[in-house]
Formats: structure tokens, sequence, C-alpha cells
């Protein structure tokens, strides 16, 4: 298996693997072992870290010699009952603060794609309402990033505390995009993340063939389980030759629960086209 020729393509996603580490010592160990690319969820609790909690981050990640490539923008309280705050009505404020926060590690790294989590449905809340203000808070960041030639990545969730999650297939998220292009903004883009699109019961294939060409990032695991590649029965190395095969030629991240110590669950990984 040619895995470390693999590697310039392959992110690793520090909130999931290299949990043997702390947080901020993760970047550091996927560079040991070979990878220069990493993504992060939101590392924080709250919308507005503190300047010295948004410094350590980033001279953790300068300091690694790894390249951030993904981050989250604030989420709530992760994993359920928020999923996300994009959809909030009562958030829209808290979401609309996280913004200049993320666009500012993102010109500091050198960051272009950031994840806005839908999020859950909210008790007392009209999904119409809700779906508007995802459409203008998703609006908003894609004016903020676009200052940095960047991406706001929507992607389909799955699992436990996801049930109340509106987009669950390919097609949900592109429900979204395309009222997003029709108004104009052209910076969303699909996260197609394999692993719940199979977990939600999507045809993977089928999406993955419609949409390669309008995905802007790729997150990874197997299925079932969400362990790492070879641990479920996913076509992965089918998947992403159909990827590149429709005109997908950007990274694709490692986001899985690692069944055996981090660095030893990469020998299954699939060789990426060229």
């Amino acid at each position: 298996m040619l895995v470390r020729e693999a590697h310039s393509h392959y992110a690793i996603n520090c909130s999931l693997l290299f949990k043997e580490y702390p947080l901020l010592q993760r970047a550091a160990a996927a560079k040991a072992a070979g990878f220069g690319l990493v993504e992060y969820w939101w590392p924080w609790d709250v919308a507005v870290p503190s300047d010295s909690e948004v410094t350590a981050f980033v001279d953790a990640i300068k300091a690694s010699g790894a390249q951030l490539i993904g981050l989250n923008f604030f989420a709530g309280t992760m994993p359920g009952p928020d999923r996300g705050v994009v959809s909030s009505v009562a958030r829209q404020d808290e979401f609309r603060r996280n913004v200049p926060v993320v666009l500012a590690i993102g010109k500091e790294l050198g960051c272009r794609a950031f994840s806005a989590l839908y999020g859950n449905r909210q008790p007392g809340e009209d999904p119409e309402q809700s779906d508007q203000v995802a459409l203008a808070n998703l609006a908003f960041a894609a004016n903020e990033m676009a200052d940095i030639d960047g991406t706001v990545l929507v992607e389909p969730v799955s699992g436990p505390g996801a049930e109340n999650y509106p987009l669950k297939l390919a097609d949900d998220c592109f429900a979204v995009i395309d009222k997003l292009e029709a108004g104009g903004v052209t910076n969303v883009k699909f996260l197609a993340d394999l692993y719940h699109l199979a977990a939600n019961g999507d045809d993977v294939a089928s999406a993955v063939r419609r949409y390669a060409g309008r995905t802007g990032h790729v997150q990874i695991a197997d299925f079932p389980g969400r362990g790492e590649p070879g641990t479920g029965d996913l076509p992965l190395s089918d998947l992403l030759a159909d990827l590149w095969a429709g005109g997908y030629d950007g990274y694709v991240a490692l986001e899985y629960n690692p069944t055996k110590p981090t660095a030893e669950s990469f020998t299954g990984l699939p060789v990426l086209p060229t």
C-alpha cells in the first residue's frame, strides 16, 4: 500500500485523531506521522474565545510545521443537542460574532475552507424561519470569507443526537447551496462526508458522481462504525476515484474514530488518484 505517496492530499482531523495528545499537540503529532495537513472542529465551547486562547492555538499550528486546511465555525454543543448554530434563530448574533474570529485565524494560518454546521431543529423555532436565518448566516459568512478567497462548506450529519438535523443527504445540502448560488453567493460548497452520507442511507456512489465537480472538501471514515478505512465495507477507493474522475482535486480529511492507536491506523488508507 503506497500510503506515503498519498499523504500530500490527506489531512488529519485533529479533533478526532491523535486524541492520545492534548488538542494543541495533535498537529505536531500528525506532522511527525507524515501528514502535513490538518483540520479542526471549533476548538472552544464559546463563539468568541479569549485572545490568549486564539494565540495559543495559532502558535501551536505554526510550531507544528503543519498547514491548517480546514476549520469549523462555532457549532454550539458537539455532539448534540446543537450540532451547529447556523440555522438557530436565537443564536444568530452568536454565530455572526464568531465569523470574524474564524476569519482572523484563517488569515493568520492560510486556511481557506470553513465548515458551517447547519444545526438541529430547535424546539419552539419555526423551521421556515430557521431556514431563512441559515441562508442569511451562510451568505454573511461567505461574504466575509471572500476577503481571503475562502470557501464556506455545508455538510450532512448523522448519528445519535442528529435526528433533528435537516441536512442528511447530498440533495438536502444542495437545496441550500442552490438557493445561495441563485442569490449570487458562489463560495458556499458541498462538504462530501462519505461516512455521514452512508450512515444516513444516501446512495453515496450516485451522489459522488452527481456532485463531484461542485464539492469543496471531502472527509472519510469507514461505514459502519466510523473507524479507519478497512474497518467497514464502504468502497472508499472507488468513491474517491469517482470524485477525482468527476473533477474534484482537493484534500481528503481523515475524520474517523481510530480503533487502535492513531499512528497505527493508517495502513488501510486508499491510494488517492493522481
